[in-house]
């Protein structure tokens, strides 16, 4: 099949090209002058690194109606977040997941998997595990300190990405959003963001101390984004993973006890927001992700202090980071696509990033076309996102 006019858009820039594909690999790229205009784009296909089942319940239906869903965003690899249940801390659930046939068209599926049994506050056998296929072993910084140094040592032996969860349960059990004027308003329990810093700090220091490496998920503060952007400078391997909803939208998305606004981390201030914002136009975040987190409507629609933590995003992944990021002026294609397929790709030990002959994970994605989300768990319901993803056949 020969797609003609179309732009190519990877880490290396945009360029026009007629693309040959055969059994859906790109088998020639001929560049072509690009004066005229097309809204016909093929890109990376993205990777999400931090999504989970509905209602964190790990069955073979659910897996697979996440793999679906994935690939209608423009998604072909997943990490699935290992605190579901049961949890992904044992290569018997990890075999499970990996042995669950994925349809053919559906995103392929990763783990990352626990470092602690939390019935015995051991650690799991992470050389098993990694060598069974995980990609990355994960850790909530409410480990405590003795167990959290023999992590770092097994990371620095086996040269893998440590994800971590900068977090203080002792602050956010007590709690239900971000501490503030909204909270305060509502009547609502809150979160201080402190909690964030303080287990940012502690994380850089044992990455600094060790030499490992480390990617922060779902970081929640712009102060946080500084400190690791300050590590970062004094030769700190560390990462930082932000939810598009960070981005987007404040704790204020809250009033009226909307319970689809209450993910977690929780929604920041208005003025987090903002400066999380800059820190993504000066380049100091390094992924994106969807935070997906489906529930049933039995969790979500009941009162805000009660209702399950998560949103739905996956399904428009790519019009959703293309809109809000990219047609409004955030960013270019080419940091979306770092940002969404090149440095996760690196943290799970894999290059992705450009359009080669050869390429079979990629998106053809129409930029003039749009649609209005219809899906009362999004925080976009009813939005109008453009882009849309085409099939080859509908070319």
């Amino acid at each position: 099949m020969l797609i003609s006019n179309i732009k190519i858009c990877d880490i290396n820039g945009e360029r026009f090209a007629n693309v040959e594909v055969e059994e859906g690999v790109i088998t020639k790229i001929e560049e072509i002058s690009g004066s005229a205009e097309s809204s016909l784009c093929l890109i990376p296909s993205l990777i999400d690194l931090n999504v989970r089942v509905k209602d964190d319940v790990l069955n073979s239906k659910r897996i697979e109606e996440l793999s679906r869903s994935a690939s209608k965003g423009g998604i072909k690899e997943l990490v699935l977040n290992p605190e579901s249940t049961p949890a992904i801390d044992d290569e018997i659930v990890l075999e499970f997941v990996q042995n669950n046939e994925i349809p053919k068209e559906g995103a392929g599926i990763h783990c990352s998997f626990n470092m602690i049994k939390v019935s015995d506050a051991t650690l799991s056998n992470i050389a098993i595990l990694l060598k069974k296929g995980a990609v990355a072993p994960f850790m909530s910084t409410t480990t405590h300190n003795n167990l959290a140094i023999k992590i770092a040592e097994y990371v620095k032996m086996y040269n893998v990405t440590l994800f971590c969860r900068a977090e203080d349960r002792s602050l956010s059990n007590m709690g239900v959003m971000t501490e503030g004027a909204v909270s305060s308003h509502l009547g609502l329990a809150g979160i201080p963001a402190i909690g964030e810093l303080l287990h940012v700090s502690r994380m850089i220091e044992l990455a600094r101390y060790y030499g490992i490496k480390v990617l922060f998920k779902s970081i929640a503060n712009p102060r946080s984004i500084e400190m690791i952007t300050k590590a970062k400078k004094e030769g700190v391997d560390v990462r930082c993973e932000v939810s598009i909803h960070h981005l987007l939208h404040s704790d204020e998305l809250c009033e009226n006890f909307n319970t689809t606004a209450k993910i977690y981390p929780p929604l920041a201030t208005s003025e987090d927001m903002k400066l999380m914002q800059e820190a993504l136009k000066n380049g100091e975040i390094d992924i994106l992700t969807t935070l997906h987190q489906p529930s049933s409507p039995v969790n979500k629609e009941v009162a805000f202090f009660d209702a399950s933590y998560g949103c739905e995003a996956i399904e428009e992944a790519l019009p959703l980071y293309y809109t809000k990021l990219v047609k409004s002026g955030l960013l270019n294609m080419t940091d979306l696509i770092r940002l969404c397929v090149k440095n996760p790709a690196k943290a799970i030990g894999k290059q992705r990033g450009t359009v080669v002959v050869g390429t079979k994970d990629f998106v053809l994605f129409d930029t003039q076309k749009s649609y209005h989300v219809s899906n009362n768990q999004s925080l976009y319901n009813g939005e109008e996102l453009f882009g849309v993803i085409q099939n080859s056949n509908e070319i």
